[in-house]
């Protein structure tokens, strides 16, 4: 359908708004099951939607485990029940003491977080210990991210070796990260990944040498979902497929995920004979691309933007343009994650009409 993203009922919908789609929704969880097979191996990250509807979607279709990257979020995954949460990200100053209250307060939850140095490892520790708690931990390795993580080999060796004998930690394995692994062509993409893998491989044999117990391994995010959706030993991370969106819908070309979030807006204003102002600002919608990679409208593929403000897009029309102010547009963006994380809650769409709203509760970072 040419215009599935059309609502038969917009001019009662207050603008700018985030349109999500409960079918198309469903159809990415099952796609995304379909592609790993073991839905054991796979674990969502929840940053992309940060709702409680969308991860009962998840909890519905059996989905257990999860990754997420706040306490906000973690907080979400343990109101809703989910078994095992992973919360990749460093913990210092008072967020340790706010994960632990997570740990305490939802005994039915697993929780795990990652580390990346030795002190951060004692810190751990010695804060568990005192709090009579067991930290689960993943030790996070640098595969070329260059953001969080140890370096491969010995160097992250020597950490795992570390942190296995500190009382109150459990070592659960690595975590990985490549988003930096962005090649549109998928062979070269599973190239990169491939590689990028062997020396975790090789510290997983040394490890076994060593008679520590297999690690568990969870590995990349959605560019490499594909490939290592294939790899028998380790667990996937892909957070965007549930909602998809325009940059990876022309990165990813391979991946048949559905855009499953939309954004409404509304031109208010003429300032030119081919200058419209919509009411899409920094505020509505992810703004860390360039201009010209912010926004792709579906209703209007011939807008393009030329400036860019708290709440307003200038967009340059084609001249005759028959454009009126108060006319909607329907938008994806390109990149939804961020934008999601703008909006207080999202709009339901079924049958081309709005429903209801989903609080989108895990955008606060002190819920």
């Amino acid at each position: 359908m040419g215009n599935w993203y059309k609502i038969n009922n917009e001019n009662e919908v207050d603008s700018p708004a985030l349109l999500v789609y409960p079918d198309r929704v469903q159809c990415n969880i099952e796609l995304a099951m379909s592609m790993i097979g073991e839905v054991s191996r796979l674990r969502p990250h929840v940053k992309t939607h940060k709702t409680k509807e969308i991860l009962q979607l998840q909890l519905n279709a059996g989905i257990t485990k999860f990754k997420c990257a706040t306490i906000a979020e973690a907080k979400m995954l343990g109101e809703c029940g989910a078994l095992d949460v992973l919360l990749a990200y460093p913990l210092y100053g008072p967020k340790i003491g706010r994960f632990l209250t997570l740990i305490k307060s939802y005994r039915g939850t697993k929780f795990s977080t990652i580390i990346d140095n030795e002190g951060a490892a004692n810190a751990l520790s010695e804060i568990a210990l005192a709090a009579g708690e067991i930290i689960n931990t993943y030790i996070d390795l640098n595969v070329g991210m260059g953001r969080t993580g140890i370096s491969l080999g010995e160097t992250a060796l020597s950490l795992y070796r570390h942190s296995c004998q500190l009382a109150g930690l459990v070592v659960q394995g690595f975590h990985a990260y490549d988003g930096h692994v962005r090649e549109v062509n998928l062979e070269k993409r599973k190239s990169i990944c491939d590689r990028n893998f062997e020396p975790v491989a090789a510290m997983i044999r040394e490890l076994d040498e060593e008679n520590y117990p297999k690690p568990q391994i969870i590995i990349g995010g959605s560019p490499s979902f594909p490939i290592y959706a294939q790899y028998s030993e380790v667990e996937c991370s892909p957070g965007t497929f549930v909602l998809w969106d325009k940059g990876y819908s022309d990165t990813l070309p391979e991946q048949r995920f559905l855009a499953a979030a939309v954004l409404l807006c509304r031109i208010v204003s003429m300032p030119g004979p081919d200058l419209l102002c919509i009411d899409l600002g920094y505020k509505a919608i992810a703004s860390e691309n360039l201009l010209e990679r912010r926004v792709y409208f579906l209703n209007a593929e011939d807008l393009e933007p030329v400036s860019h403000s708290e709440e307003h897009m200038v967009l340059k029309a084609p001249s005759g343009q028959s454009w009126q102010v108060g006319d909607v547009l329907y938008a994806l963006p390109i990149h939804i994650c961020p934008t999601v994380a703008l909006y207080d809650r999202l709009t339901v769409v079924q049958g081309q009409r709005t429903t209801d709203t989903w609080k989108v509760v895990a955008r606060k970072r002190y819920p």
